[in-house]
């Protein structure tokens, strides 16, 4: 592994870090009714998220990790997307709060999530360029 895929990989899981970090804050404020239902989802989401960007790293064959990873992506996008369509970046401490910190709330999560998507599309684009993709 070259020096400069280790870099993108620590700049992936430091990326990750930060995104989990204010994800779960976000989480906590979710309504107390979804704590166990969409707020799990989604920690339980971005949760494998991790466990599949050290898989990708320790793999060999990536081409199925990374598939897997790309989805599993997607999925947290689309899951965080609901949540705030649902209204629930409105809640602090469970209780709906009528401010203008949702939408604010809402881009700084997406901005994450999505600079993680183009990470893992570099990387994925990086092992088709090298033939490594498989």
């Amino acid at each position: 592994m070259s020096a400069k895929n280790e870099h993108s990989e620590a700049a992936l899981n430091q990326k990750f870090m930060e995104m989990i970090k204010l994800l779960n804050i976000y989480l906590n404020h979710f309504p107390k009714h979804e704590k166990f239902a969409l707020a799990n989802v989604i920690r339980n989401t971005a949760y494998e998220l991790y466990n599949l960007v050290t898989e990708c790293q320790k793999r060999y064959y990536k081409k199925t990790s990374l598939t897997e990873l790309d989805i599993t992506h997607e999925k947290l996008r689309m899951q965080v997307y609901l949540a705030n369509e649902l209204g629930y970046f409105n809640f602090k401490d469970g209780k709906e709060m009528h401010h203008d910190n949702a939408p604010k709330r809402f881009m700084s999560i997406t901005r994450l999530i999505d600079e993680m998507g183009r990470m893992i599309g570099g990387w994925i684009n990086k092992l088709k360029e090298m033939g490594n993709f498989r």
